[in-house]
């Protein structure tokens, strides 16, 4: 078996997409994962499975599609690839609520930067399917824009690596 982190898009943020996260373990469950774990109320969860990830993937997209009546947006990384994306956060010296990985469905774009709006500080860099971003003086005023975080979800540093922790308890 192994094991994977689901990570949801727009779920549980700003008053969107509510979803209990007992009713994602009992989805991940009806999907035929084992040892499901939930962190933060933000759509993130840790779990094994015999299955492939693009399997995994679309069983979980399924089921959420029929609770939300939506399509909801899931990205998945085996054990590995979360703790890579970890130990290669290309911003060590900074705060983990200030440098997120911005996960993307499959490979970055051949030019992931382009199109790429606002940039006043923020530094960027490229990972095999994420791209980190410091936002040096946080998110709240930063007017950055992203044209592939259209089909991504992120999530800061600090998150990363606890779903890291997480997953490698289960490899």
């Amino acid at each position: 078996m192994s094991a994977y982190v689901a990570l949801l898009r727009a779920v549980n943020v700003g008053g969107t997409g509510k979803l209990p996260m007992a009713a994602l373990v009992g989805m991940c469950e009806d999907a035929g994962f084992n040892e499901v774990r939930t962190y933060i109320a933000s759509g993130n969860v840790v779990f094994r499975s015999r299955l492939d990830e693009a399997t995994v993937r679309d069983a979980l997209a399924a089921r959420l599609q029929a609770y939300a009546g939506r399509p909801v947006g899931v990205l998945v990384r085996s054990a590995a690839e979360i703790a890579e994306v970890a130990a290669r956060n290309p911003f060590p010296d900074a705060a983990g609520n200030r440098v997120v990985a911005l996960f993307v469905d499959g490979p970055l774009p051949r030019d992931p930067l382009q199109g790429v709006a606002g940039l006043n500080g923020e530094q960027l860099a490229l990972g095999p399917r994420a791209l980190h971003v410091h936002y040096g003086d946080g998110m709240a005023d930063s007017r950055l824009r992203i044209p592939c975080a259209a089909h991504g979800t992120a999530r800061n540093l600090n998150t990363v690596s606890k779903l890291a922790m997480m997953a490698a308890k289960l490899a």
